[in-house]
């Protein structure tokens, strides 16, 4: 596992991202924007019951520090992936994950607790996002977008793991864990049980979603996997986290290539 590169100065809008060669990786925080009220901040959710022209204030922003247009999808927790080079730059598909080919094309992932992650070959030639929530974890959006990047034979691939909700905050009833240890009993590692139960008697589990998505990743051929190591539940000056807050905003996590 490679360490992530710590926030550089700049604006206080951006997180980057480990510095790979050819290719742009950021999240933005809750720094600055024009939503008020539980989405305080730089709220990009159009979704969420915000103030439209807050949102679209802070979208414009984000542009601005941008080399183009993000390439919003309407994400869902499935597992589809757009391939946005095939599509009009105003279309808005409906897809968990989104991959490219095209240098400036800026992906973007909304999130407030649940796993963002870029996924990029080691050549800079192709680049893919993927929004993994637990039910898309285990349907398998991360293993499509592999797929759809249509890497070469013997191409080392890497993928960083954005912000999301941390091990010791993901509580999670018995079912999401069977689920999980049904696909791959390998996955039991990633549960540890909280002494809690359900209504029901069942046990309750914290869960470790990056490590999870790691598992897939690795299975999928993925060789480096890069962690932020930020939680989005315990981080609250930093970012959403609907597990925290329910009504709130979501942040975005952006992937570009280089010219």
């Amino acid at each position: 596992m490679e360490p992530a590169t710590s926030p550089a100065p700049g604006s206080p809008l951006l997180l980057p991202g480990p510095a790979w060669p050819g290719v742009r990786m950021a999240c933005t925080t809750r720094a600055g924007g024009a939503s008020a009220g539980p989405f305080g901040g730089f709220n990009l959710g159009a979704h969420v019951g915000d103030e439209p022209a807050a949102v679209a204030a802070n979208r414009e922003r984000l542009q601005r520090l941008l080399p183009g247009a993000p390439r919003w999808l309407e994400q869902v927790h499935g597992t589809a992936v757009a391939d946005v080079d095939a599509l009009p730059a105003d279309a808005v598909p409906r897809a968990d994950a989104a991959v490219t080919r095209r240098p400036g094309t800026v992906l973007a992932i909304m999130t407030a607790d649940c796993l963002p992650v870029v996924i990029a070959d080691a050549r800079s030639s192709v680049l893919a996002v993927a929004h993994a929530g637990w039910r898309g974890l285990l349907a398998g959006v991360l293993e499509q977008a592999v797929t759809a990047m249509a890497v070469g034979p013997g191409v080392p691939v890497r993928a960083w793991l954005g912000p999301a909700i941390g091990p010791q905050a993901f509580e999670v009833g018995d079912e999401v864990r069977a689920a999980f240890v049904a696909e791959d009993p390998a996955c039991a590692c990633a549960f540890a049980a909280t002494g809690g139960h359900d209504a029901q008697g069942a046990p309750k589990w914290l869960a470790d979603l990056p490590a999870l998505a790691q598992h897939r990743l690795r299975r999928a051929g993925v060789g480096v996997v890069v962690h932020s190591g930020l939680c989005t539940v315990a981080e609250s000056d930093r970012f959403f986290s609907y597990r925290r807050d329910g009504r709130t905003g979501r942040f975005a996590t952006l992937a570009w290539l280089e010219a």
